[in-house]
């Protein structure tokens, strides 16, 4: 039973399952963490793109206008047309289907034959095979003949006939399997509370990274309109004379480096709607948030968390429903070799060719069955060793202590799942003040760099590096945000919050 806490780009695309559960490869750390560090830390010196406005607009004009959404309507809909939550619920009206097959067998059994032969007949006049769905007496009539005296010339034998078969008495066979058919329907219903939780998680994952990407794509927005107007301001001076034509072309670069920035910054927030489009299972291409982010909820106590999590984590359950599922299994196999009373009621025609003891007129030679019959009565079978069934108990028996085992290692998994989203959502919490401090501090050295510079006292170095450290900061506490709401949603899987 391998499952994941988290979705993944594979699993919106339906390639199934990553890996045994754990709280890393999650759906917005596959693409958001790795695009922004990459293509928005704007330390690093890059050349400019000509065109970018344009390349911007041509982009931005093949994605339609992503429609918004708020989080609560976001997850109702994934729950209703989710792919993966439709699957799992499928499998589980399956299991119930299959619930049903061993209650059948209390209901009755009618079943029809139409026979005829051409056989030697010694000791008897009608010749049939019995069908399984039936129980059709057979009645002899024939003068007994020794070895000897056999005759070998065939004679036709005809009969038709309709029986019922039904359950009277079962000693619990049938109630064992039952029971063994509902423990699986558990199984799947444990694990399809365990898919709405991993769907649960990918969407509020990825409709937290659009805040994220859209707080990068201001802040880098930002930076492009301050160094922009740097840029201005340098020309003016270097056309007066004022300042050195270094100052210019130092600007310029930064322009351009920003320019880029913020071309994959309005990228990156393309990609993460397109995810959130993906992750509810929507039909559009891509989806906006709507509103201002929701808060993250406070975390309870870890031992609370661990309680409550070994309660209702459906990992969990769904490990105990299999071991109960297995025990039934092997009471179920051990009851096939417990008695079964049946009542069979049958009515019949039949005719030989063959002369009869009595030596009663035959009509029709045998072709006809016109000889009636009918019969009630009850058939108690037992079946007393069956080493195959036995075979089969034990085996199941041994499967069992595989269960128990799995059971112990879930648990113990559990654990320490809660315990790294615990510390993970802790430490993105305690973060966050300094983040912020960190960005209030890159303003107010930003603006001494901008009043130096505009004084014609600081020169561009100063003012650029003022503004990368800003802008880094600016995009450092839109990540750190994220980073809280994201250890907080994969908090509330690990202890299936959300069910």
């Amino acid at each position: 039973m391998k499952r994941p806490y988290h979705c993944s780009f594979r699993r919106l695309a339906g390639f199934g399952r990553l890996g045994m559960p754990g709280l890393k490869g999650s759906l917005a750390t596959l693409w958001l963490a790795p695009f922004l560090a990459s293509t928005l830390t704007v330390c690093s010196a890059m050349a400019a793109e000509p065109g970018s406005e344009e390349l911007a607009r041509s982009v931005s004009a093949d994605v339609p206008v992503a429609r918004p959404i708020t989080l609560a309507d976001a997850l109702a809909y994934a729950h209703a047309h989710q792919p993966a939550i439709q699957a799992s619920l499928a499998r589980v009206r399956t299991e119930e289907a299959n619930a049903r097959v061993p209650r059948a067998e209390w209901e009755p059994t009618v079943g029809a034959t139409a026979q005829i032969f051409a056989a030697t007949s010694n000791n008897t006049t009608a010749m049939y095979v019995v069908p399984d769905d039936m129980a059709l007496p057979r009645i002899g009539g024939t003068t007994a003949v020794s070895p000897s005296g056999a005759r070998w010339t065939p004679y036709p034998s005809t009969i038709v006939g309709a029986s019922v078969l039904q359950e009277v008495f079962d000693f619990g066979r049938i109630a064992a399997a039952s029971a063994a058919a509902d423990a699986r329907v558990d199984i799947r219903k444990h694990g399809s509370d365990a898919d709405r939780l991993d769907v649960d998680l990918g969407v509020e994952e990825a409709y937290f990274a659009v805040f994220a990407a859209k707080g990068v794509l201001k802040a880098s927005e930002d930076a492009y309109q301050r160094t922009k107007t740097h840029r201005d301001l340098a020309q003016k001076g270097v056309d007066s004379g004022l300042r050195s034509p270094i100052e210019l072309t130092r600007a310029e670069a930064d322009l351009s480096r920003y320019d880029i920035g913020r071309l994959r910054a309005r990228g990156g927030l393309l990609v993460a709607q397109s995810v959130l489009a993906a992750s509810i299972g929507a039909p559009e291409l891509s989806l906006d948030v709507s509103g201002p982010a929701p808060a993250a909820a406070s975390l309870p106590s870890l031992a609370s968390a661990i309680q409550t999590a070994a309660a209702r984590d459906p990992l969990v359950l769904e490990a105990l429903a299999r071991l109960q599922a297995q025990e039934k299994t092997t009471a179920a196999i051990g009851a096939r070799l417990r008695p079964d009373l049946l009542a069979t009621g049958t009515l019949s025609g039949r005719a030989g060719g063959a002369t009869s003891g009595d030596a009663a007129a035959i009509t029709g030679g045998g072709f006809l069955p016109d000889v009636p019959n009918w019969d009630v009565g009850l058939v108690l079978s037992w079946t007393l060793f069956d080493g195959v069934t036995l075979a089969r108990r034990n085996a199941s028996e041994v499967e069992e202590d595989v269960q128990k085992e799995e059971v112990a290692l879930y648990k113990e998994r559990q654990v320490a799942e809660i315990e790294e989203a615990y510390v993970r959502a802790s430490v993105a919490n305690a973060v966050l003040p300094a983040l912020r401090s960190a960005a209030a501090g890159a303003v107010a050295n930003y603006a001494q760099a901008d009043a130096r510079f505009q004084a014609g006292l600081g020169n561009a170095v100063e003012l650029a590096d003022a503004e990368a450290l800003r802008t880094d900061a600016d995009v450092q506490l839109a990540l750190g945000v994220f980073a809280i709401a994201r250890a907080r949603a994969v908090f509330g899987r690990a202890i299936a919050e959300g069910l």
